[in-house]
């Protein structure tokens, strides 16, 4: 019997691309806009990888972004003091913006309805998800939060999401995990034993998969029954 439903967080439930879009955008207006958005998704991207696996701390993968976005713009090397100001702006800018999907309260407010538990499982730092979480309104339905920087491994590996489900006291069979990434999300949730369910907004035509798919939190109710 499914008791327990837990979310990614950015991609899934904070339209993190648009808060970062936004506020990168807002940081060096006369950029070409299209350009900059994809080279900082591409540099974020290739930090947190790196911060995941260990090769940076947190404060190393921000600072190397801004460092070497700063010298594709032509703005010289950046040491961290630079890099630091720039970043406190910049990260102002993109908690400012931070907004929830539009469906997702709804979703929740349904789950929550039925008696489901709710939490979060994200890779990252772990107060600034918890922040997220707050920043959002969402903590009332999601007061359970599991960061890859406390639990000692990172998705799509199984022993996060076995460290969430035993911290919840819930087997991984009785819970299901929604979250906008095919492997890192769905396929690995499923590896741990967890009802693996991938959120798809692009709108693409679907591939064969062994997961389920969903395009919209709105459909989640209804396929959770």
């Amino acid at each position: 019997m499914l008791t327990t439903v837990l979310f990614d967080l950015d991609g899934t439930l904070l339209d993190h691309e648009g808060a970062a879009g936004e506020a990168i955008v807002r940081s060096f207006p006369d950029a070409d806009a299209g350009w900059l958005v994809r080279r900082w998704m591409e540099l974020t991207e290739e930090a947190v990888d790196r911060y995941l696996a260990g090769d940076l701390d947190f404060t190393a993968q921000r600072r190397s972004r801004i460092v070497r976005l700063a010298r594709e713009l032509g703005l010289g090397t950046w040491g961290d003091a630079r890099a630091d100001a720039w970043l406190s702006e910049y990260v102002a800018l993109y908690e400012a913006a931070w907004r929830p999907f539009p469906d997702v309260r709804a979703a929740l407010d349904v789950l929550a309805g039925r008696g489901l538990r709710l939490g979060v499982i994200t890779n990252g730092d772990a107060a600034q998800q918890r922040a997220k979480v707050e920043g959002l309104g969402l903590a009332d339905l999601l007061p359970y939060v599991v960061a890859s920087s406390e639990a000692g491994s990172a998705k799509p590996a199984a022993g996060i999401f076995r460290t969430a489900c035993a911290g919840l006291g819930v087997p991984p069979g009785e819970a299901a995990y929604v979250g906008d990434r095919l492997v890192t999300d769905a396929r690995g949730a499923a590896a741990a034993g967890l009802r693996g369910i991938w959120l798809d907004r692009s709108g693409d035509p679907p591939p064969d998969l062994e997961v389920t798919r969903i395009t919209s939190l709105t459909a989640l109710p209804g396929l959770l029954g």
